[in-house]
């Protein structure tokens, strides 16, 4: 399925489901609507379906961003290089 490459509210949706095994580890399908749990989440996958969403959330900014930012996994070289240098 497509990669959601942000976070966003659902605005128009028909049918959609969503892997969100990347964020959760849960390995069944979400199904998402205007109505019932509308966020969608950067890193998921669309599954089946289809719709439109507002964008809310980007990058570092996102809820995967926010993760990979607490794991210290931003691909941010600048850190480690102090570090060995002792600085």
């Amino acid at each position: 399925g497509d990669l959601l490459p942000a976070d966003g509210v659902l605005i128009q949706g028909n049918d959609l489901k969503i892997d969100e095994s990347a964020l959760t580890g849960e390995s069944d399908h979400v199904r998402k609507s205007l109505d019932k749990d509308p966020l969608l989440l950067s890193g998921t996958h669309v599954m089946e379906g289809s719709g439109r969403m507002v964008v809310t959330a980007v990058g570092v900014n996102s809820q995967s961003g926010i993760i990979f930012t607490l794991l210290g996994a931003t691909g941010d070289d600048e850190g480690d290089k102090r570090d060995r240098k002792g600085g």
